[in-house]
């Protein structure tokens, strides 16, 4: 089995001992990203919308990193620190997804690292 650790200046750097994506076997499996600035580290400021953006643009660099793109993506998982956003983080997840999105599951969770208030992880088909 080929196992890739993949990693990126375009996307935050991780905050604990994990990869930000590990590419095996023809797919990229994602770490969850949340909406830290990748230059800085820091997070983001702005509503749940501007937040989802934040993610969404880590993940498109950590998919680039790995050899993968949107639109070669096959699961994901989005975790809400509150489901009431759920509908603000579908009009931005939508944007990134227009056409063929993939199967997804959506779970609100007690809190998120850093009280983000979206995380998002991925499961793509990568070269």
């Amino acid at each position: 089995m080929s196992r890739t650790v993949i990693s990126t200046n375009e996307a935050p750097a991780a905050i604990g001992p994990y990869a930000q994506a590990i590419r095996a076997n023809g797919f990229l499996f994602t770490a969850g990203q949340i909406p830290l600035d990748p230059a800085t580290g820091e997070m983001i400021e702005g509503d749940v919308t501007a937040q989802a953006t934040r993610v969404l643009e880590n993940l498109r660099a950590v998919l680039a990193a790995g050899g993968s793109s949107f639109d070669r993506v096959v699961k994901t998982t989005m975790f809400l620190a509150d489901l009431n956003d759920f509908a603000a983080v579908n009009a931005v997840y939508a944007t990134y997804f227009p056409s063929a999105p993939p199967a997804r599951s959506t779970i609100q969770v007690a809190r998120l690292p850093r009280d983000a208030r979206v995380e998002i992880e991925v499961v793509a088909l990568a070269d």
